[in-house]
């Protein structure tokens, strides 16, 4: 199953994802969350509600060495799937 996951690119709960969106000063590994902050939720109650293609995950991103310091709501189009989850 790990390998289907690898294949997709898919991102799981407590992966490390490297981070390059536009906060330049932040790029580098986190771990992935879902983000839980109010607006995310409410986001994903209504892609719940619509289609499919209006499911845009975002994510909580934890830095390891630093995990009070944290990015919130980042889009999947800011993050890969680190190889060494590979």
């Amino acid at each position: 199953m790990d390998t289907l996951f690898a294949s997709l690119d898919l991102i799981e709960p407590g992966d490390l994802v490297l981070y390059h969106g536009s906060l330049t000063d932040q790029h580098g590994l986190y771990i992935a969350l879902p983000c839980d902050c109010y607006w995310c939720r409410v986001a994903d109650k209504r892609a719940v509600k619509g289609s499919p293609e209006t499911r845009d995950p975002r994510y909580r991103l934890i830095n390891p060495w630093r995990p009070e310091l944290t990015l919130r709501c980042a889009r999947r189009e800011s993050i890969t799937r680190s190889t060494a989850c590979a």
